[in-house]
Protein backbone atom coordinates (compact mmCIF):
# COMPACT_ATOMS: atom_id res chain seq x y z
CA UNK A 1 0.00 0.00 0.00
CA UNK A 2 1.13 3.17 -0.92
CA UNK A 3 0.24 6.55 0.67
CA UNK A 4 0.81 10.35 -0.06
CA UNK A 5 1.46 12.64 2.83
CA UNK A 6 1.44 16.49 2.43
CA UNK A 7 2.30 17.90 5.65
CA UNK A 8 0.44 21.26 5.67
CA UNK A 9 1.32 23.44 9.15
CA UNK A 10 -0.35 26.71 9.41
CA UNK A 11 2.72 28.72 10.87
CA UNK A 12 4.63 30.00 8.46
CA UNK A 13 6.21 33.09 9.36
CA UNK A 14 7.93 34.62 5.83
CA UNK A 15 4.74 34.22 3.58
CA UNK A 16 1.37 34.11 6.55
CA UNK A 17 -0.99 31.47 5.65
CA UNK A 18 1.26 30.35 3.00
CA UNK A 19 -0.12 27.23 2.28
CA UNK A 20 -3.58 28.67 1.23
CA UNK A 21 -2.91 31.27 -0.04
CA UNK A 22 -3.75 32.22 -3.45
CA UNK A 23 -1.31 31.04 -5.83
CA UNK A 24 -2.35 31.62 -10.09
CA UNK A 25 -5.62 31.05 -8.97
CA UNK A 26 -5.71 28.12 -6.39
CA UNK A 27 -4.27 27.88 -2.86
CA UNK A 28 -0.89 26.74 -2.86
CA UNK A 29 -1.79 23.42 -1.21
CA UNK A 30 -4.05 22.42 -3.96
CA UNK A 31 -1.57 22.39 -6.72
CA UNK A 32 0.65 19.40 -5.40
CA UNK A 33 -2.69 17.42 -3.87
CA UNK A 34 -4.23 17.87 -7.28
CA UNK A 35 -1.34 16.61 -9.16
CA UNK A 36 -1.20 13.64 -6.17
CA UNK A 37 -4.64 12.71 -6.39
CA UNK A 38 -4.52 12.46 -10.20
CA UNK A 39 -1.59 10.43 -10.66
CA UNK A 40 -3.66 7.66 -9.65
CA UNK A 41 -0.64 5.92 -7.82
CA UNK A 42 -2.15 6.41 -4.25
CA UNK A 43 -4.14 4.08 -2.40
CA UNK A 44 -4.76 7.61 -0.58
CA UNK A 45 -3.87 10.83 0.35
CA UNK A 46 -3.33 12.82 3.94
CA UNK A 47 -3.01 15.62 5.15
CA UNK A 48 -1.16 16.40 8.20
CA UNK A 49 -2.18 20.00 10.17
CA UNK A 50 -2.37 21.83 12.95
CA UNK A 51 -4.72 24.25 11.13
CA UNK A 52 -8.60 24.33 11.11
CA UNK A 53 -8.22 27.04 8.51
CA UNK A 54 -6.07 24.84 6.00
CA UNK A 55 -8.37 21.93 6.76
CA UNK A 56 -11.10 23.73 5.68
CA UNK A 57 -9.47 24.60 2.51
CA UNK A 58 -8.24 21.18 1.46
CA UNK A 59 -12.31 19.67 2.23
CA UNK A 60 -13.75 22.71 -0.30
CA UNK A 61 -11.42 21.13 -2.95
CA UNK A 62 -13.60 18.46 -3.15
CA UNK A 63 -10.84 15.76 -3.64
CA UNK A 64 -10.49 12.24 -1.89
CA UNK A 65 -8.14 13.43 0.83
CA UNK A 66 -7.71 12.07 4.69
CA UNK A 67 -7.23 14.69 6.92
CA UNK A 68 -5.31 14.26 9.85
CA UNK A 69 -4.79 17.34 12.78
CA UNK A 70 -1.28 16.56 14.24
CA UNK A 71 -0.36 17.65 18.15
CA UNK A 72 0.97 20.91 18.82
CA UNK A 73 4.30 19.73 19.45
CA UNK A 74 4.61 18.77 16.13
CA UNK A 75 3.49 21.90 14.75
CA UNK A 76 6.62 24.23 15.89
CA UNK A 77 8.67 25.97 14.17
CA UNK A 78 11.46 23.64 14.76
CA UNK A 79 9.44 20.50 14.02
CA UNK A 80 10.99 18.46 11.66
CA UNK A 81 9.13 16.35 8.41
CA UNK A 82 10.23 13.27 10.01
CA UNK A 83 8.64 13.91 12.86
CA UNK A 84 5.00 13.98 11.37
CA UNK A 85 5.75 10.75 8.84
CA UNK A 86 6.41 8.88 12.15
CA UNK A 87 3.19 10.67 13.49
CA UNK A 88 0.82 9.31 10.85
CA UNK A 89 2.88 6.08 10.63
CA UNK A 90 1.52 5.82 13.73
CA UNK A 91 -1.90 6.19 12.67
CA UNK A 92 -2.17 4.92 8.55
CA UNK A 93 -1.01 1.77 7.40
CA UNK A 94 1.29 1.84 4.39
CA UNK A 95 4.12 0.41 2.66
CA UNK A 96 5.09 3.36 1.12
CA UNK A 97 5.24 6.39 2.08
CA UNK A 98 5.30 9.91 -0.39
CA UNK A 99 6.23 13.00 1.30
CA UNK A 100 5.16 15.97 -0.51
CA UNK A 101 6.09 19.48 -0.07
CA UNK A 102 3.58 22.00 -1.06
CA UNK A 103 5.99 24.39 -1.20
CA UNK A 104 6.81 22.27 -4.78
CA UNK A 105 4.07 23.30 -6.87
CA UNK A 106 5.49 22.71 -10.10
CA UNK A 107 5.32 18.52 -9.69
CA UNK A 108 3.33 17.08 -12.06
CA UNK A 109 0.91 13.75 -11.71
CA UNK A 110 3.44 12.17 -14.01
CA UNK A 111 6.24 12.82 -11.76
CA UNK A 112 4.89 10.68 -9.17
CA UNK A 113 4.08 7.87 -11.94
CA UNK A 114 7.86 7.73 -13.24
CA UNK A 115 9.56 8.38 -9.76
CA UNK A 116 7.44 5.23 -8.25
CA UNK A 117 8.39 3.37 -11.25
CA UNK A 118 11.96 3.77 -10.54
CA UNK A 119 11.53 3.10 -7.06
CA UNK A 120 10.32 -0.44 -8.13
CA UNK A 121 12.31 -0.39 -10.58
CA UNK A 122 15.92 -0.43 -9.17
CA UNK A 123 14.69 -2.24 -5.88
CA UNK A 124 15.40 1.27 -4.22
CA UNK A 125 14.37 1.82 -0.55
CA UNK A 126 14.18 5.19 -0.55
CA UNK A 127 13.94 8.06 -3.09
CA UNK A 128 14.86 11.86 -3.42
CA UNK A 129 13.65 14.45 -6.38
CA UNK A 130 16.55 17.10 -7.21
CA UNK A 131 17.49 18.58 -10.27
CA UNK A 132 20.97 18.57 -12.23
CA UNK A 133 23.23 21.76 -11.70
CA UNK A 134 26.07 22.44 -13.99
CA UNK A 135 27.32 24.86 -11.40
CA UNK A 136 31.05 24.58 -9.50
CA UNK A 137 30.21 25.23 -5.55
CA UNK A 138 32.96 25.80 -2.99
CA UNK A 139 32.38 25.38 1.14
CA UNK A 140 32.46 28.94 3.11
CA UNK A 141 35.92 27.87 3.65
CA UNK A 142 37.17 28.56 -0.23
CA UNK A 143 37.35 24.73 -0.92
CA UNK A 144 35.91 23.60 -3.72
CA UNK A 145 33.65 20.98 -3.96
CA UNK A 146 32.30 19.80 -7.16
CA UNK A 147 36.11 20.29 -9.57
CA UNK A 148 39.06 20.93 -9.82
CA UNK A 149 39.77 24.32 -10.18
CA UNK A 150 43.32 23.26 -11.70
CA UNK A 151 41.66 21.10 -14.12
CA UNK A 152 38.34 23.10 -14.75
CA UNK A 153 35.83 21.30 -17.18
CA UNK A 154 33.94 22.82 -19.80
CA UNK A 155 30.08 23.16 -19.39
CA UNK A 156 29.58 20.40 -21.88
CA UNK A 157 32.22 17.94 -20.49
CA UNK A 158 31.02 18.44 -16.82
CA UNK A 159 27.96 15.71 -15.27
CA UNK A 160 27.17 18.23 -12.63
CA UNK A 161 25.65 17.71 -9.65
CA UNK A 162 22.27 16.85 -8.39
CA UNK A 163 20.43 19.23 -5.73
CA UNK A 164 17.70 18.23 -3.94
CA UNK A 165 14.44 20.06 -4.42
CA UNK A 166 12.26 19.36 -1.52
CA UNK A 167 9.46 18.01 -4.33
CA UNK A 168 8.74 15.05 -2.84
CA UNK A 169 10.45 12.09 -1.34
CA UNK A 170 9.56 7.92 -1.32
CA UNK A 171 10.40 5.97 1.61
CA UNK A 172 9.71 2.87 3.13
CA UNK A 173 8.13 1.75 6.10
CA UNK A 174 10.88 -0.16 7.23
CA UNK A 175 13.37 2.72 6.52
CA UNK A 176 11.36 5.23 8.55
CA UNK A 177 10.76 3.31 11.31
CA UNK A 178 14.08 2.01 11.42
CA UNK A 179 16.07 5.41 10.81
CA UNK A 180 13.72 7.74 11.97
CA UNK A 181 14.36 9.49 8.79
CA UNK A 182 12.83 9.98 5.36
CA UNK A 183 16.06 8.47 3.33
CA UNK A 184 17.81 5.41 3.84
CA UNK A 185 18.72 2.20 2.54
CA UNK A 186 19.44 1.80 -1.24
CA UNK A 187 18.87 5.50 -2.38
CA UNK A 188 17.97 6.50 -5.73
CA UNK A 189 17.47 10.02 -7.38
CA UNK A 190 13.89 11.40 -9.67
CA UNK A 191 15.69 13.88 -11.82
CA UNK A 192 13.26 16.65 -12.59
CA UNK A 193 13.49 19.96 -14.73
CA UNK A 194 15.73 22.94 -13.52
CA UNK A 195 12.99 25.19 -13.05
CA UNK A 196 11.45 22.92 -10.01
CA UNK A 197 14.75 23.94 -8.07
CA UNK A 198 13.07 26.89 -6.38
CA UNK A 199 11.21 26.22 -3.41
CA UNK A 200 8.60 28.78 -1.93
CA UNK A 201 10.38 30.61 1.31
CA UNK A 202 9.96 33.89 0.67
CA UNK A 203 8.02 36.35 -1.82
CA UNK A 204 10.42 36.43 -4.51
CA UNK A 205 10.34 32.87 -4.90
CA UNK A 206 6.41 33.26 -4.76
CA UNK A 207 6.05 35.15 -7.60
CA UNK A 208 8.70 33.84 -9.37
CA UNK A 209 6.97 30.20 -9.06
CA UNK A 210 3.71 32.09 -10.26
CA UNK A 211 4.96 33.28 -13.36
CA UNK A 212 6.56 29.88 -13.80
CA UNK A 213 3.11 28.02 -13.41
CA UNK A 214 1.14 30.75 -15.59
CA UNK A 215 3.38 30.49 -18.50
CA UNK A 216 2.55 26.38 -18.00
CA UNK A 217 -1.18 27.05 -17.96
CA UNK A 218 -0.95 28.94 -20.88
CA UNK A 219 0.78 26.47 -23.03
CA UNK A 220 -1.11 23.79 -22.20
CA UNK A 221 -4.45 25.99 -21.99
CA UNK A 222 -4.13 26.93 -25.64
CA UNK A 223 -4.33 23.46 -26.86
CA UNK A 224 -7.06 22.35 -25.21
CA UNK A 225 -8.83 25.09 -26.00
CA UNK A 226 -8.32 24.14 -29.62
CA UNK A 227 -9.99 20.93 -29.19
CA UNK A 228 -13.34 22.55 -28.06
CA UNK A 229 -16.46 22.02 -29.63
CA UNK A 230 -19.32 22.91 -27.72
CA UNK A 231 -19.64 25.86 -25.42
CA UNK A 232 -22.12 26.04 -22.67
CA UNK A 233 -22.81 28.91 -20.10
CA UNK A 234 -25.02 30.40 -17.34
CA UNK A 235 -27.09 33.36 -17.66
CA UNK A 236 -26.91 35.64 -14.54
CA UNK A 237 -23.39 36.89 -13.38
CA UNK A 238 -21.94 35.55 -16.99
CA UNK A 239 -24.13 36.76 -19.77
CA UNK A 240 -25.60 39.61 -17.39
CA UNK A 241 -23.48 41.61 -14.86
CA UNK A 242 -25.75 39.90 -12.05
CA UNK A 243 -27.93 42.99 -11.34
CA UNK A 244 -31.10 42.91 -10.94
CA UNK A 245 -33.82 45.54 -12.84
CA UNK A 246 -37.21 46.18 -12.92
CA UNK A 247 -39.60 48.84 -14.85
CA UNK A 248 -42.03 51.21 -13.51
CA UNK A 249 -44.57 47.97 -13.47
CA UNK A 250 -42.64 45.79 -11.48
CA UNK A 251 -42.00 43.94 -14.78
CA UNK A 252 -37.96 42.28 -14.70
CA UNK A 253 -35.57 43.49 -16.95
CA UNK A 254 -31.66 41.67 -17.80
CA UNK A 255 -28.71 43.74 -19.55
CA UNK A 256 -27.11 41.60 -21.77
CA UNK A 257 -24.13 42.27 -23.84
CA UNK A 258 -23.76 42.91 -27.62
CA UNK A 259 -20.47 41.51 -27.48
CA UNK A 260 -21.27 38.11 -26.44
CA UNK A 261 -23.60 37.61 -29.28
CA UNK A 262 -20.95 38.01 -31.52
CA UNK A 263 -18.36 35.34 -30.12
CA UNK A 264 -21.38 32.83 -30.33
CA UNK A 265 -21.82 33.59 -33.85
CA UNK A 266 -18.07 33.32 -34.49
CA UNK A 267 -18.71 29.94 -32.57
CA UNK A 268 -21.49 28.86 -34.79
CA UNK A 269 -19.53 29.64 -37.97
CA UNK A 270 -16.58 27.19 -37.06
CA UNK A 271 -18.89 24.82 -36.16
CA UNK A 272 -19.01 25.09 -32.92
CA UNK A 273 -22.22 24.58 -30.71
CA UNK A 274 -23.67 26.68 -27.94
CA UNK A 275 -25.73 25.64 -24.52
CA UNK A 276 -27.41 28.11 -22.25
CA UNK A 277 -28.15 26.47 -19.06
CA UNK A 278 -29.63 28.33 -16.03
CA UNK A 279 -30.90 27.81 -12.71
CA UNK A 280 -33.74 30.34 -13.68
CA UNK A 281 -36.76 30.30 -15.38
CA UNK A 282 -37.32 33.34 -16.86
CA UNK A 283 -38.54 33.71 -20.60
CA UNK A 284 -35.87 36.68 -20.54
CA UNK A 285 -33.36 33.81 -20.99
CA UNK A 286 -35.57 32.49 -24.24
CA UNK A 287 -36.33 36.11 -25.80
CA UNK A 288 -31.73 36.08 -25.67
CA UNK A 289 -31.10 32.63 -26.55
CA UNK A 290 -33.58 33.29 -29.90
CA UNK A 291 -31.39 36.03 -30.87
CA UNK A 292 -28.42 34.96 -30.55
CA UNK A 293 -29.04 31.22 -31.92
CA UNK A 294 -28.11 29.21 -28.86
CA UNK A 295 -28.31 25.61 -30.43
CA UNK A 296 -29.41 24.26 -26.42
CA UNK A 297 -31.39 26.21 -24.18
CA UNK A 298 -31.95 24.43 -20.59
CA UNK A 299 -33.98 26.61 -18.03
CA UNK A 300 -35.05 25.55 -14.19
CA UNK A 301 -31.73 23.62 -13.86
CA UNK A 302 -30.36 22.32 -10.24
CA UNK A 303 -27.74 19.37 -11.67
CA UNK A 304 -25.71 21.58 -14.20
CA UNK A 305 -23.45 18.57 -14.48
CA UNK A 306 -26.36 16.11 -15.63
CA UNK A 307 -27.47 18.37 -17.80
CA UNK A 308 -23.71 18.35 -19.34
CA UNK A 309 -23.60 14.41 -19.39
CA UNK A 310 -27.25 14.91 -21.16
CA UNK A 311 -25.39 17.48 -23.74
CA UNK A 312 -22.20 14.52 -24.94
CA UNK A 313 -24.97 11.94 -25.10
CA UNK A 314 -27.17 13.70 -27.24
CA UNK A 315 -24.51 15.33 -29.30
CA UNK A 316 -21.53 12.89 -29.19
CA UNK A 317 -19.58 15.23 -28.33
CA UNK A 318 -16.49 14.30 -25.87
CA UNK A 319 -16.65 15.59 -22.42
CA UNK A 320 -13.63 16.77 -22.82
CA UNK A 321 -14.17 19.34 -25.45
CA UNK A 322 -16.68 20.78 -23.59
CA UNK A 323 -15.87 24.67 -22.33
CA UNK A 324 -18.99 25.88 -19.32
CA UNK A 325 -18.85 29.01 -18.07
CA UNK A 326 -20.23 29.63 -14.49
CA UNK A 327 -19.72 32.15 -11.59
CA UNK A 328 -21.13 30.86 -8.56
CA UNK A 329 -21.32 27.47 -6.31
CA UNK A 330 -24.49 25.84 -8.60
CA UNK A 331 -22.34 25.94 -11.27
CA UNK A 332 -19.53 23.24 -9.36
CA UNK A 333 -21.14 20.49 -10.60
CA UNK A 334 -20.91 21.16 -14.50
CA UNK A 335 -17.33 22.44 -13.47
CA UNK A 336 -16.31 19.03 -12.67
CA UNK A 337 -18.01 17.24 -15.61
CA UNK A 338 -16.42 19.46 -18.39
CA UNK A 339 -12.77 19.71 -20.23
CA UNK A 340 -12.67 23.24 -19.40
CA UNK A 341 -14.14 25.31 -16.87
CA UNK A 342 -14.10 29.01 -16.97
CA UNK A 343 -15.57 31.82 -15.18
CA UNK A 344 -15.69 35.58 -14.97
CA UNK A 345 -12.93 37.89 -13.20
CA UNK A 346 -15.90 38.60 -10.60
CA UNK A 347 -17.03 34.66 -9.96
CA UNK A 348 -17.17 33.98 -6.60
CA UNK A 349 -13.52 32.92 -4.56
CA UNK A 350 -14.80 28.76 -4.70
CA UNK A 351 -15.46 29.10 -8.21
CA UNK A 352 -11.93 30.94 -8.95
CA UNK A 353 -10.26 28.62 -7.41
CA UNK A 354 -12.00 25.83 -8.89
CA UNK A 355 -11.40 26.85 -12.53
CA UNK A 356 -8.91 25.64 -15.25
CA UNK A 357 -9.25 29.73 -16.98
CA UNK A 358 -10.33 33.38 -15.19
CA UNK A 359 -11.43 35.42 -17.47
CA UNK A 360 -10.37 39.00 -17.29
CA UNK A 361 -13.43 40.56 -18.23
CA UNK A 362 -16.54 40.73 -15.59
CA UNK A 363 -19.82 39.19 -15.92
CA UNK A 364 -22.03 40.79 -18.22
CA UNK A 365 -19.08 42.66 -20.45
CA UNK A 366 -18.45 40.36 -23.06
CA UNK A 367 -17.22 36.90 -21.47
CA UNK A 368 -18.22 34.47 -23.86
CA UNK A 369 -16.78 36.46 -26.44
CA UNK A 370 -13.34 37.08 -24.52
CA UNK A 371 -13.43 32.81 -24.92
CA UNK A 372 -14.23 32.64 -28.02
CA UNK A 373 -11.35 34.52 -29.12
CA UNK A 374 -9.14 32.24 -26.73
CA UNK A 375 -10.61 29.62 -28.55
CA UNK A 376 -10.26 30.79 -32.44
CA UNK A 377 -7.16 32.28 -31.65
CA UNK A 378 -4.89 30.80 -34.53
Amino acid sequence: MIIALIPLRGGSKSIPKKNIKLMAGKPLCAWTLESAYNSGIFDKVVVSTDSQEIADVVRSLNLDVEIIMRPAELATDTSSTESVMLHIADIVDFDVIVTIQATSPLTEPLDFVNAYKKFNAENLDSLVTGVNQKRFYWDIAGTPLSYDPLNRPRRQDYNGVIMENGAFYITKRSVLTQSQCRLGGRIGIYEMPENTAIEIDELSDWHAVEKLIKLRQEATLHDRLKGVKLVAVDVDGVLTDSGMYYDETGKELKKFNTRDGKGIELLRERGIKTAIITGESSTITDYRAQKIKADFVYKGIQDKGAVICELALLTGIDRAAIAYIGDDLNDLSAFQCVGISVCPADAVESIKTQADLVLSKNGGQGVVRELADLILKE
